[in-house]
């Protein structure tokens, strides 16, 4: 064999060459983009955390502007279903961003200790919690006062 054909021959790469130049090539992009990646993740995640604190908290105003007697029949136990979630006018949201979340509210009526059984209640404590695809991302909990000063005065008037 003459230099000329040795030559020829080792031009260019070998299959197993170029082969190991793209498994090389492949691991440094996806080291370069795995950062992109986790960012976009994360990203997502705060978006749906700050949608779910949005949610909890506007329901949570619509039961402290309720009537404190209509409280707890209109509000424990209420839930809206994954994709039913409602604005501040009750119309179910058309945004593609809600339709993963559900909420619900308990509210409970509240006796403190100095209170007579008699009385009626003047606390509700109101808990109102929102879910992403069924796992609970959010929650909010809120110890709501009768605003009848009467009451309230009287409630707390110790002493004969």
């Amino acid at each position: 064999m003459n230099t000329r054909d040795k030559n020829k021959r080792r031009n260019g790469f070998t299959l197993i060459e170029a082969l190991m130049a793209l498994v090389i090539l492949t691991m440094a992009v996806a080291g370069i983009l795995l950062p992109f990646v986790s960012g976009a993740t994360v990203r997502s995640v705060g978006n749906r955390r700050t949608l779910a604190a949005k949610l909890s908290t506007d329901l949570m105003e619509d039961i402290v502007n309720t009537s404190f007697s209509s409280i707890v029949a209109t509000y424990n136990g209420y839930s809206e279903a994954q994709g039913a979630v409602k604005d501040l006018n009750g119309v179910v949201f058309t945004d593609t961003a809600y339709a993963n979340f559900s909420r619900s509210a308990t509210c409970t009526l509240v006796y403190v200790d100095q209170q007579p059984g008699t009385d009626p209640a003047i606390f509700i404590t109101a808990i109102v919690s929102v879910s992403y695809l069924g796992q609970e991302i959010a929650s909010v909990t809120r110890l709501i006062g009768d605003n009848d000063e009467d009451t309230i005065f009287k409630s707390w008037t110790f002493g004969s």
